[in-house]
C-alpha cells in the first residue's frame, strides 16, 4: 500500500468519525457556529494526541524498548492536551455561551472536576487507540513477513530438491549410454538422442509448478524407451494409463523417481515378470502403481537421493493431499502413490 493510499485511508475514517462525533456530541446543543467548532475542534486534538503518540513517541521510545520513557511522555501528552483541551474549551464558552437548550443551564464549568476526568480519560484512550493500532499493524506486518520469508524459504528449497534430479538422472543415463558405447553398440546414437529429447523436457518444460499430465506420462515413455535401448530390448515393462488425462496437471518428475528405481534395482529382463506401471486417473486424482520383481545385482552401492527427494517434493507440494506407500516384499519391490490433482 502506498504513502497516499494509506493517507487517503485515514482521512477518510477520521472524517466519518469526527462527523458521527459531533452529530451525536451537539444533540442537546442550540444549533450555532460555535457549538460546531468547539467539537470538531476536540476531535482534532484527539487526532493530534492518536498521531503524537504514533509516529513520535513509540518509535523513541516502545520501538527501542525504552517503557519507563515512553509512560514519562504519555503522561506528558495527557497533561499538556489536558490544559489544551481546558483552555480551549473555555474559549469557545466565553464567546458562544454553550448552554443546553431544554434546561438553559450552563453544562460546562458547572463541575469542573468531572470535566477535567473525562477529558483526561478521553486523552488516555486515544493514546491507548495508538498504541493499540502500531502493536497490530506490526503484527500484520511481521506475520506477512514471516509468510513470505516461509514462502521464499519453500520455493528455494524446491528449486534445491529439482535441480537434485537432473543430475541424479543424468549421472545414470550417461552410464548407461557408456555401457552402449563401450559394447559399441548400434543403439548408441538412439540413447543419445533419446537422452536429449528428455533432457529438453526436463530443462524448458518442467520449470511450471504444474505440467500436464500427458506430457508427464509422455517423459515416462521416453525414459522407459531409452532404458530399454540399454538392455538391447530385452527389458519388458508394461505402462497401463486408465481413465482421461486430458486437463489434469501434476507437478513436474514427481513419478520419474519410482520408474527409475524399478529398473536400478529391480529384475527388468524377466520376460514372466515384467515392471508393471498403472497410472489410473478419477476426475481430479490419480493412483500411479509400480511393482518389479527384486534384481540380485542391481544395487546402488552409494544409495540413492531420488526416493528421499520424491517424500520431500510430496510434503512442499501436496501437504494433506498425497498417500504414499512403499512395500520392500520378499521377491518384489511395489509402490503406491494417491495424489489429489
Amino acid at each position: 500500500m502506498s504513502r497516499l493510499q494509506k493517507f487517503m485511508i485515514h482521512l477518510m475514517v477520521w472524517l466519518f468519525l469526527i462527523t458521527l462525533f459531533t452529530f451525536v456530541a451537539t444533540a442537546g446543543f442550540e444549533s450555532s457556529k460555535g457549538v460546531y467548532i468547539l467539537f470538531v475542534g476536540l476531535s482534532l486534538l484527539n487526532v493530534a494526541i492518536f498521531y503524537l503518540n504514533l509516529y513520535f513517541l513509540i518509535p523513541l521510545t516502545l520501538d527501542k524498548r525504552k517503557f519507563f520513557l515512553w509512560l514519562l511522555g504519555c503522561c506528558a501528552i495527557l497533561i499538556s492536551f489536558l490544559a489544551v483541551k481546558y483552555g480551549f474549551t473555555f474559549y469557545m464558552y466565553k464567546i458562544s455561551g454553550l448552554k443546553m437548550a431544554a434546561k438553559e443551564k450552563d453544562i460546562l464549568f458547572s463541575e469542573p472536576e468531572r470535566l477535567l476526568l473525562s477529558t483526561f480519560i478521553t486523552n488516555g484512550f486515544f493514546v491507548f487507540l495508538s498504541t493499540v493500532y502500531k502493536f497490530t499493524i506490526d503484527w500484520f506486518f511481521n506475520e506477512r513477513e514471516k509468510t513470505e520469508l516461509e514462502k521464499q524459504s519453500l520455493t528455494a528449497e524446491l528449486a534445491f530438491l529439482k535441480s537434485q534430479i537432473n543430475p541424479h538422472f543424468l549421472f545414470n543415463s550417461l552410464n548407461n549410454i557408456y555401457s552402449l558405447a563401450y559394447q559399441k553398440s548400434e543403439a548408441t546414437p538412439n540413447a543419445i538422442l533419446k537422452l536429449s529429447e528428455i533432457m529438453r523436457y526436463m530443462l524448458y518444460e518442467s520449470n511450471d509448478n504444474r505440467v500436464a499430465l500427458e506430457k508427464e506420462i509422455t517423459y515416462l515413455k521416453s525414459f522407459i524407451e531409452l532404458q530399454k535401448l540399454r538392455f538391447k530390448g530385452n527389458a519388458y515393462v508394461i505402462l497401463e494409463v486408465e481413465g482421461n488425462i486430458q486437463n489434469l496437471n501434476i507437478v513436474p518428475l514427481i513419478l520419474i523417481s519410482f520408474v527409475e528405481n524399478a529398473f536400478k534395482h529391480g529384475l527388468a529382463t524377466d520376460k514372466d515378470n515384467p515392471i508393471h506401471i498403472n497410472i489410473s486417473v478419477f476426475e481430479d486424482s490419480m493412483l500411479f502403481t509400480i511393482k518389479n520383481k527384486k534384481g540380485k545385482q542391481n544395487k546402488d552401492q552409494t544409495g540413492g537421493i531420488g526416493m528421499i527427494n520424491v517424500v520431500r517434493r510430496l510434503d512442499l507440494t501436496y501437504p494433506d493431499k498425497y498417500k504414499l506407500n512403499v512395500e520392500n516384499r520378499e521377491h518384489e519391490y511395489f509402490s503406491e502413490l494417491y495424489l489429489n490433482l
